[in-house]
């Protein structure tokens, strides 16, 4: 089966995720043209809030795919993953049809017509272009991944019942990972990867400008220069992305047009959620010369 083809090229991906508002790196672009180009699926790790998720919703947007996603956690298992049987509506059949032998309603009621699809089989099953999202995939159990491998592996689903369900039309597949445990090596066998960090400072600023259009370059540049100390810091919960731009947001709400000791310090809790990280960085944030450098 062939890829997906969304995207002509490195350029192409990186121009139409611009489009959404993505801004990708060289990297990024590449490994996303190259999953689509060879029908791998994409596992990306990285820490939380660094734009793993907002890429798959990037992709889908800019190939005018629909989104399928599947939130992973602690005990999602098989009826929350691929599928379940509508045992009400099994239980009314079986009530309607009194008079049938146990073998022809039994034929009856599981067909396809009393499956509930949940998202990887409706990401197989599904004609239109599909971005299939498996989100957070290190928070399930160990025991989800061996569900994943069929689907991940050849494109297709077995239910018992009906035999094996093949996709017609390949989804492009996203999986993402903050790295709290270890994936298996069988599953990362089947995907491409890719690691995303915090952006460098000029793409930092950059998704700054795109995202908050009423911040100016120079408090762009301070809001990344700050953000960047206070990740060098070794705190309980580096500031993410999406508190960089919340940050940003917050900036000109307050009506500031540049940073200093007193919005800084009153703002701390919008980009550091924990108690001893605003202290630590109350302490040891030397704001002049971090804006100097």
């Amino acid at each position: 089966m062939a890829g997906t083809g969304y995207f002509t090229s490195v350029e192409d991906v990186t121009a139409k995720l611009a489009d959404t508002g993505y801004l990708a790196s060289a990297a990024v672009a590449t490994t996303v043209f190259l999953a689509d180009a060879l029908g791998k699926p994409l596992l990306i790790e990285g820490p939380a809030g660094v734009g793993k998720t907002e890429l798959a919703k990037a992709v889908a947007e800019a190939s005018g795919s629909r989104l399928v996603r599947l939130q992973c956690y602690e005990g999602v298992d098989e009826s929350r993953a691929l599928y379940e049987w509508n045992h009400a509506k099994q239980l009314l059949r079986i009530t309607a049809g009194k008079d049938e032998t146990w073998d022809e309603a039994r034929n009856d009621i599981f067909g396809e017509e009393f499956l509930l699809a949940r998202p990887l089989l409706t990401a197989i099953k599904g004609d239109e272009p599909t971005v299939l999202l498996i989100d957070e995939t290190d928070k399930a159990d160990v025991e989800i991944e061996g569900l994943l491998l069929e689907v991940l592996g050849d494109f297709q689903i077995t239910v018992p019942e009906l035999g094996t369900i093949t996709a017609g039309r390949k989804p492009f597949v996203v999986l993402t990972s903050n790295a709290t445990r270890e994936l298996s090596e069988a599953l990362r066998r089947r995907c491409l990867f890719l690691h995303i960090d915090f952006p460098d400072a000029a793409l930092e600023q950059r998704i700054v400008r795109l995202k908050v259009p009423g911040v100016d370059d120079a408090l762009a540049s301070s809001v990344v220069k700050v953000i960047t100390a206070l990740r060098a810091m070794e705190l309980r919960k580096a500031p993410s992305v999406a508190e960089t731009l919340d940050w940003a947001r917050t900036l000109l709400a307050l009506g500031a047009d540049s940073l200093g000791e007193d919005v800084v310090r009153a703002s701390l809790g919008v980009i550091l959620k924990h108690q001893e990280d605003v202290v630590k960085a109350d302490a040891r944030l030397e704001l002049g010369k971090v804006l100097d450098s």
